[in-house]
Formats: structure tokens, sequence, C-alpha cells
């Protein structure tokens, strides 16, 4: 049934984007024109397509609302891209169902929980869901090595105590590849780089996936060995980012950070591997959450600051500074500067100046 429901929200999307894009086609040089054209739903499509009525409604008018949120981000900002259709190929499916006067809840025993058209599945629980939350979505996803994940989405009344931030509190944080930061006094991460670790048992699977007939039983069954390697690489750095941004919300009244693309830096550096293995936007992501349920900030201050090349005794800036010099010299007086160290002290300066503090 979680099949079938993944393939009946797949096929609605992709009939409901090809309707779009034909009328798209036509008005777009027309603005006002496309603003008025009116499309059909998913209950108009069950009329014509009785097996749609197999699997949760709910979960057809969310692939609706995916849609109009995928055009509406496109039309926002054109550099989001234009809706594209998904693929039966994808081993990532996903969909969501709503809660409707208990149509999803958790079981007593905290071993079962109950989704519409599915009844009561068993399931292993993260964590109980606390007093006081009420359930409101549901999402099942199936991930590339075949395992199945609910996720409950719930809300609740924050009652948050927010902490006002001492100077002395505060952290500066500078990007580093190797160890995912390094903070103003000097103190790194020391990531222990787990892609770099799995590489030889990677390459050693990649190689034996490349020599099967691909589509064959042998080759879907080394994909899923490579797609469990990965997993494990992936689940071993959020256990490690979730665990440092825990310490540092519970240490600190607020962190400073600089605003980066992660992305493009990947792209645009020889550190391709290396930024995207440690994780830092999702290490971010991370300490933003954990430090607002404290109460406390997540200061983000602009990529283009010049934290690296600013004396932080002085403020001279150094404009002949490369990415190879690891450690400077200051012309203006003379201070010796550990390049990461001296720019984690810069972003914690700007910061504590965003803030408001003397």
């Amino acid at each position: 049934m979680i099949r079938k429901t993944f393939g009946c929200v797949r096929f609605l999307y992709n009939r409901m984007l090809a309707e779009r894009q034909v009328k798209y086609e036509c008005y777009r040089a027309d603005k006002q024109q496309l603003k008025q054209q009116r499309y059909r739903t998913p209950a108009s499509f069950k009329m014509e397509f009785d097996w749609l009525r197999e699997v949760d409604s709910l979960a057809l008018c969310n692939a609706e609302l995916n849609l109009k949120t995928a055009f509406r981000n496109f039309f926002r900002d054109k550099h989001m891209g234009y809706p594209k259709f998904k693929s039966r190929k994808n081993p990532v499916q996903s969909y969501t169902t709503n809660n409707q006067k208990g149509t999803v809840r958790i079981a007593a025993d905290g071993k079962h929980v109950r989704i519409p058209k599915l009844g009561m599945i068993r399931i292993k629980l993260h964590r109980q869901i606390p007093d006081g939350h009420v359930i409101k979505s549901a999402t099942i996803s199936r991930n590339s090595n075949g395992k199945y994940h609910i996720s409950i989405l719930t809300e609740y009344a924050a009652d948050i105590e927010h902490t006002i931030p001492h100077r002395e509190k505060v952290l500066g944080l500078d990007y580093s590849s190797k160890t995912l930061y390094i903070d103003h006094t000097g103190t790194s991460a020391n990531y222990p780089r787990y892609l770099r670790q799995m590489e030889v048992q990677l390459k050693r699977a990649q190689r034996v996936l490349s020599r099967r007939e691909k589509g064959g039983s042998n080759w879907k069954k080394q994909k899923l060995r490579v797609a469990r390697l990965h997993e494990k690489v992936s689940n071993q750095r959020k256990d490690f980012l979730h665990k440092e941004s825990r310490q540092l919300a519970e240490a600190w009244d607020a962190v400073v950070v600089e605003d980066l693309n992660m992305k493009v830096m990947s792209r645009t550096l020889s550190l391709g591997k290396a930024t995207m293995d440690n994780g830092n936007g999702m290490f971010r992501a991370f300490l933003g959450y954990k430090l607002a349920e404290r109460g406390k900030s997540l200061v983000r201050i602009d990529k283009w600051y010049p934290s690296s090349k600013l004396c932080r005794t002085c403020g001279t800036i150094n404009t002949e500074l490369t990415l190879k010099d690891r450690v400077w010299v200051c012309e203006g007086c003379g201070m010796l500067h550990q390049r990461d160290e001296n720019a984690a002290g810069n972003i914690r300066a700007e910061g504590i100046r965003l803030l408001g503090m003397a």
C-alpha cells in the first residue's frame, strides 16, 4: 500500500505538472492571463482514473500543494529552477498525509502508529511525543537502501525563557574544511572525516557495482550494499554534528557564524569533497534550532565580511592574503596571526556589534 501510494502521488504530480507546463508555454508572455488560468484538482483526476481512490486522498492533496509551492518558488526566484517531473527510478520516495481527528496517532504502547489506509503499523519510536504536542501531519518515506521512515510533525505552544547574552559567553566560529570549525580561542571541532575513512570500502564496492550488468539481480544487490555504506557515513556525520551542536548550545549564550554558501564553495574551490563531507550547513541548522530551544541566539554575519584579512588587534586589512597563507604578520602593528583563530575573533567581534552589546 505504501508503494502504491508513492506511485499514485508521483503519477498525479506529473499529470498536473504536464497540464500546467502546457498552459505556461502558451501564456508565459501574458502574466495576467497566466494568473487567471484554472487547473484540475485531484478529485477530477479520480473520475478519470478509478485506481486513485485506492490510496489516501490527503496524500494526493498534498501532492497538489507541493506542486503549487514549487511553482510559487519558481516565480519568486528563477534560480530555484522550473519544477521537474518525478521519476519512478528514484529510490527515494515519500508522501505526506494529515491528521484529522486522530487519523494519525501513536499507540499507547509506543510501538505502533496509525496511518490512514494502513491502520496500525509496528514502529521503532525514536522518542516520545511530549504532552501538549498536537500531531499535524506525517510523512512516510523510503530511502535508497529500502528502509521506511515516518516523520511526525507536531504543533505546540513554546514557553521559552530568552537568555540575555553576556559578552564573555559569545562564541565566534570560523569555517574549516578539515576540522569543521575553529573558534576564537583556537579550539577546533576535530571532525573525523568519516567519508575519507570509508573511501577504501566504497571504492571496492563501487568497482564491483560497475562490473555488474545494469538492472540484473546481482546489480541490485550490490547497489544496495553501496547505499548502506553511504548511509553509515551519513549517520556517523549526523551523530557527530548533533553532539557537537548540543555542547555548544548548552555552553554559550550566543554563537556567531559566517553565512556561507557551502554548495558554491564546493564547486569553486579544490576542496569539494572535504567541504561536502563535514556538513557545515547541516551543523549550522542543528546549532540554530538547539540555541532557539534554549532562548539563545545564532548570529549570521555577511559572507563578504573580511574576517580573515582583518587584524583583530589594530583593524588593518591585509589585501595580499591568499588562501594558502595560514600564518601572517600584520603590517600595521606587527602582530603574528593564526589565520583561522584571527578570523574567528573578528567574526565574534562583528557578532557582538550586531547584538548591540557595548
